[in-house]
């Protein structure tokens, strides 16, 4: 979900939840450059479910798939499984959250995630969100996401599923870790070691918005792990430790694996509040690492200042947007082990709007480099995303505002870029359109126009595999699609 200030997120409810549609073959153009998309959502499984309904102001927006990511087998890179939310809500998540998977790489096949009422078989929650998904090195296929009740009170669930056949069936639904007001689970993610079978590692920020003692809240970050498979996992312990510092919070964890020396680093955003818990007083990425398998964990590093400011339409700015502000977006390159970090900052606008800024590192993080700009100078740019090949080209995927013509407040002309780099390298830096142009002012409004926090991007051999929302204009009850893209990085 979106950081606000954290009380006014709970008693607002403003999360995200989703499913997930598959589809049939259908191709789409991009722009100039591109390859061909394939559609991954198609139809509505939870058409017509009522469940999830917290007040009369509540508006779902059916047809709607948002907040996408991916995975791809490791051993067959035509064997894809994606996730995204389904039927988003105005007010936080949607009725629940899809799978969609492939053997060929085109022809995608619907599968429905447990996590929520709507879904058969599922979970005893009202809506869901933040989709998550990892393949492991023998071929699991594992599923997060988070369960929310909102009509008695908050309720939160981090819940977890795997799948032996490539996304077809699920099974082993565990609820990792369940919390009531005060607190707040939130930004689950789930990552598959590369080095170790059967292992998996889900973390996300747990907000306390009553803790002991000054402190107006307090928002560690939490750790569960699994090392059978996905059919138990481990108690739901804190690793990030917030409560030195009074109204601090994490958000946006995400662990990578260095795939050489199976070194775990986990990435996530620090945000301290004013004791009215109305302003931001600093915020910065850090991260911390684990040679052990997740058993212990480093001190925090920090990475770089978080310098993003409010994502709205240029033009309009009393419009809101939804993007992947403090969220980071890590990869490491597996040959040499260079870490990288995008995400969206201010630095090169002088403060005036989001632009796609990346840091790395050279020695484990340790240390770590100025941020660099990635997305084109002069244009306000969203919700990067970066993945490395096996040939050590480094790629970023992001949403821009190039074509925004001046004094345009009716439309919000957006396209999605993908950026290579070989080995990083900034001058040698290519770019390509991959999707159509289409009006982000289309897609569902959750606290801002919602394309989702997050999109998705993996390596694919000598290449990389993306998956994006679209929206589509005068469609209200199929207001935005899913699709994904393959392309060589050189």
């Amino acid at each position: 979900m979106r950081v606000y200030a954290p009380t006014t997120a709970v008693a607002t409810a403003a999360l995200l939840l989703a499913t997930l549609t598959g589809a049939p073959p259908a191709a789409a153009d991009g722009g100039p450059d591109s390859g061909p998309r394939v559609k991954v959502s198609h139809g509505d499984p939870y058409a017509d479910c009522t469940i999830g309904a917290v007040s009369p102001d509540s508006v779902v927006y059916p047809g709607t798939e948002v907040e996408p990511y991916l995975s791809v087998d490791p051993r067959d890179t035509k064997r894809v499984v994606t996730v995204f939310q389904q039927d988003r809500w105005s007010d936080g998540g949607a009725r629940g959250l899809s799978a969609a998977w492939t053997t060929d790489g085109r022809t995608f096949h619907r599968s429905t995630l447990p996590f929520s009422l709507c879904a058969p078989g599922g979970a005893d929650f009202e809506r869901a969100t933040d989709p998550w998904v990892s393949t492991g090195p023998d071929g699991l296929v594992y599923a997060s996401g988070e369960g929310v009740d909102f009509t008695k009170s908050t309720r939160t669930g981090l819940l977890a599923v795997t799948s032996r056949d490539g996304g077809r069936t699920w099974r082993n639904l565990t609820t990792t870790h369940v919390d009531e007001q005060p607190f707040f689970n939130d930004k689950p993610s789930i990552t598959a070691d590369p080095t170790r079978r059967g292992t998996a590692y889900q973390v996300w920020n747990r907000l306390d918005n009553d803790p002991p003692g000054p402190s107006g809240i307090d928002g560690p970050g939490y750790i569960s792990v699994t090392r059978n498979g996905g059919r138990t996992w481990s108690e739901a312990r804190p690793f990030v430790d917030t409560s030195a510092v009074p109204n601090t919070q994490t958000i946006g964890h995400l662990i990578v694996v260095d795939p050489s020396t199976g070194t775990l680093y986990d990435f996530f955003d620090t945000i301290t509040f004013a004791d009215d818990l109305s302003t931001v007083l600093e915020a910065h990425y850090a991260m911390v690492t684990s040679t052990d398998a997740g058993e212990t964990w480093s001190a925090p590093v920090t990475v770089v200042r978080d310098s993003a400011v409010p994502e709205v339409d240029p033009n309009a700015p009393t419009k809101l947007l939804r993007a992947a502000s403090t969220l980071p977006s890590p990869a490491v390159d597996p040959k040499t082990g260079t870490l990288y970090m995008a995400y969206e900052g201010a630095d090169f606008s002088g403060g005036a709007f989001d632009s796609v800024q990346l840091v790395r590192s050279t020695d484990g993080g340790r240390t770590w480099g100025a941020p660099e700009l990635i997305s084109p100078k002069g244009v306000p740019a969203f919700s990067p995303s970066v993945a490395v090949d096996e040939r050590g080209t480094l790629a970023l995927t992001y949403y821009d505002l190039r074509h925004l013509e001046p004094g345009d407040t009716t439309t919000l002309p957006t396209a999605y870029q993908l950026a290579t780099l070989p080995h990083g390298n900034t001058e040698q830096r290519t770019e390509r359109q991959i999707s159509r142009i289409f009006d982000w002012l289309q897609a569902p409004y959750a606290g801002g126009y919602f394309l989702g926090d997050y999109q998705g991007l993996v390596a694919d051999g000598e290449g990389v595999r993306a998956v994006l929302t679209e929206t589509h204009s005068g469609a209200p009850r199929n207001r935005t699609d899913v699709y994904t893209v393959s392309l060589p990085t050189r």
